[in-house]
C-alpha cells in the first residue's frame, strides 16, 4: 500500500500523540490550514471505537478552537473526505471573507486573488491546541 498519509515525511507536525497528528498543509493561500491525521490506516469514522472517535473528534475541535485564538477568521471550515486517500483525515480551514475562494471551497474556482496572511508558528499552534485539548477533555 502506498498511503500518503501513512507516511510521516515530508510534512511539518504541528501536534502529535499516540493516536493522531495535526500536520500543517503548506498553502500560501490558506495559512493556518491543517490536516488531523488518525495514524491507524482506516477509512472512516466508524472504523474507530466510540472512545477513539471522541478523541479524534476532540482534536478537530482544539485545532479549531487554536486557529480561532490565533487567526480570528471569519469562519473555519472542517472537511473529511478520503475519497482519493481513503485515510481518515480531517481537514481543518480557517477562511477569510477576503480569501482566494470565499465563500465557495477553497478547492472550487478563485473568486479574486485573495489578501496575504502570515499563520501562526508551529510553537504557539502547538501549545494553542495543547490547551484548547485540556480544556474540551477535563472533568
Amino acid at each position: 500500500m502506498n498511503c500518503p498519509l501513512c507516511v510521516a515525511d515530508p510534512e511539518t507536525t504541528i501536534w502529535r500523540d499516540g493516536s493522531c497528528r495535526v500536520i500543517r498543509v503548506d498553502d500560501a493561500d490558506y495559512p493556518g490550514f491543517c490536516r488531523v491525521v488518525w495514524h491507524e490506516h482506516v477509512a472512516e469514522m466508524t472504523d474507530l471505537t466510540a472512545a477513539c472517535q471522541r478523541h479524534l473528534f476532540n482534536v478537530v475541535l482544539a485545532t479549531e478552537t487554536a486557529l480561532r485564538q490565533l487567526m480570528q477568521p471569519d469562519k473555519i471550515n472542517l472537511a473529511s473526505f478520503g475519497n482519493v486517500v481513503p485515510h481518515l483525515h480531517w481537514h481543518v480551514i480557517p477562511r477569510f471573507r477576503d480569501d482566494r475562494h470565499f465563500p465557495e471551497p477553497i478547492w472550487g474556482t478563485p473568486r479574486r486573488a485573495g489578501a496575504r496572511r502570515t499563520a501562526p508558528s508551529p510553537e504557539a499552534l502547538a501549545a494553542a491546541i495543547g490547551a484548547a485539548l485540556t480544556k474540551l477533555t477535563a472533568g
